[in-house]
């Protein structure tokens, strides 16, 4: 198979990179968290949005990565540091609200009967566009498609952009997957955290420093 696919497409030992895209896209993430986030308080049409905010910025680095501008990371110090500051600052800036959430949630006195606030984003925001951006500033897919992705793509075939094609739809097939668990997963959550206003308070805390967390991480990370 992986002497097919090499011939065929220009893909080398695709069965490491398929082995190697499960276990990164199943890691916890940035991605992953706000697409449940949204699930849990808007269901699940609102989750598919956010999902499709994340397979269109997973494309966009896709197609980044092809068209070289991994090595540009690479070659620029300060366009990586540029890139991955920016990126940490906005991840921070979204757990910060999470967490002013979480306080406001925890002093208001509210009655029983009234429902909790979860703990995702404001119905107002568009769950596609802030998945958009949190896709691309994500750390874990900027450092997947620079050091990860390009690796499988035999420089000296004659059609490249068929093996960045077939392993992208690889990545989106996946992700897909992955994405649909985590929506049903969120939807079963929310009558929860509706009906139990320190819970979902505290998930909201814990969502915001996980994402400072991503923030911390990006901010640190290094080719």
């Amino acid at each position: 198979m992986n002497t097919f696919m090499h011939a065929h497409f220009g893909i080398t030992d695709f069965w490491t990179f398929l082995v190697g895209t499960i276990f990164i896209v199943l890691l916890p993430g940035p991605n992953s968290l706000y697409v449940l986030s949204v699930a849990a308080q808007r269901g699940v049409r609102a989750g598919y949005r956010g999902a499709c905010g994340i397979f269109l910025g997973d494309l966009i680095l896709m197609v980044l990565s092809a068209g070289g501008v991994a090595t540009l990371l690479k070659g620029s110090a300060t366009l990586f540091y540029g890139v991955k500051y920016i990126g940490a600052a906005y991840l921070s800036w979204i757990g910060l609200q999470l967490l002013l959430n979480c306080w406001r949630t925890l002093r208001a006195r509210q009655p029983k009967s009234t429902p909790a606030p979860t703990f995702a984003p404001k119905p107002q925001h568009s769950p596609f566009g802030k998945a958009l951006v949190i896709s691309l500033l994500n750390p874990k897919a900027i450092l997947f498609f620079i050091s990860f992705f390009i690796q499988f793509v035999d420089p000296l075939f004659g059609a490249p952009w068929l093996a960045f094609g077939l392993l992208g739809l690889v990545c989106e097939v996946t992700s897909f997957v992955y994405l649909t668990a985590v929506i049903l997963i969120g939807v079963r959550l929310a009558e929860s955290f509706r009906r139990r206003r320190r819970l979902s308070a505290g998930m909201s805390g814990g969502v915001g420093a996980v994402f400072i967390g991503f923030g911390a991480k990006l901010a640190t990370a290094t080719l």
